[in-house]
């Protein structure tokens, strides 16, 4: 495949990956725990890398989803306490992330891996990066490990996907019946942090916030069917990298920022002509007056 292809083929595996595990967040009302995690994971990866003194494979997934865990955990603890649950997101996300930037200071030249990096990340290089096993080029390591996390994302959604439908929308009644929603609750922050460190070095942290919240942000505008919000985040996460891409190319601009860019325009169109919107409302006022 060329290049460009696995530039593309990276940015829709991220859209879809963040798009369809960000739609659970968005209706549980969890959006910005997203946010906290996308940055809190990079002290996972650091503390992987201490421990195996490596960047890539399990290791860094294993550190991302425990410092995901931990900042969910954190988080629940802290608003339990009776802090609220925007400040909790705060500290914790503050806090954990600062840490992580301070150990980096340890790190130093060893590898690549700074606050910059950890931001914006580089798409462009992920072709570069590749996995070989036995001498066989299998394409980027990028593509496998957000392929294995997509593949894990949507057998666990199948799976659970009555408990996650019932707790999302009504979490006494899941209790009542016996659903384990603190497990459900975690499970969800595991793929959410396994997720963002698929993406995190490829696309970097900006762009991972973006597709995790806006594209369910904008199906949720459009649907209020609970699948349907499901399978249109992916959807719109796709559709933002490929056109993302596209005019990243044509006004030579940064790519990650042009796919984020991408979701917000998707969703001001959704925010201006789904059947509630400005728009229709202000085209039905115009008819029912004349």
């Amino acid at each position: 495949m060329s290049y460009t292809g696995w530039i593309i083929i990276t940015g829709i595996l991220v859209g879809v990956t963040c798009g369809i595990n960000g739609s659970l967040l968005v209706l549980r009302k969890t959006a910005m725990l997203a946010d906290a995690i996308s940055h809190t994971v990079l002290l996972g990866i650091v503390g992987a890398f201490f421990i195996t003194q490596t960047l890539h494979g399990i290791p860094m997934l294993i550190g991302a989803a425990v410092v995901g865990l931990l900042t969910a955990y954190l988080v629940e603890t802290l608003n339990q306490k009776g802090v609220q649950k925007d400040a909790s997101i705060g500290v914790i996300f503050t806090s954990l992330f600062a840490l992580a930037v301070v150990l980096l200071s340890f790190i130093g030249s060893q590898v690549h891996l700074d606050t910059e990096h950890a931001l914006m990340g580089e798409i462009a290089f992920v072709p570069w990066n590749r996995f070989v096993l036995h001498g066989i080029d299998l394409g980027p390591k990028a593509v496998w490990m957000l392929s294995t996390v997509l593949l894990i994302s949507l057998t666990v959604i199948f799976l659970f996907y009555k408990q996650i439908k019932i707790s999302t929308f009504d979490h006494h009644y899941a209790i009542l019946i016996g659903i384990p929603v603190g497990f459900i609750h975690y499970l969800l922050m595991t793929l959410v942090s396994l997720s963002t460190v698929a993406s995190f070095n490829s696309v970097g942290a900006i762009l991972v916030v973006a597709m995790l919240i806006v594209p369910g942000a904008t199906a949720y505008l459009l649907s209020d069917r609970f699948i349907n919000v499901i399978l249109l985040s992916g959807l719109i996460g796709g559709l933002s990298a490929i056109l993302g891409y596209w005019s990243a190319i044509q006004l030579n601009v940064s790519i990650a920022g042009a796919m984020a860019t991408t979701t917000g325009l998707f969703f001001m169109l959704a925010f201006l002509f789904h059947r509630e919107g400005l728009v229709i409302k202000y085209f039905r006022h115009r008819l029912r007056s004349q």
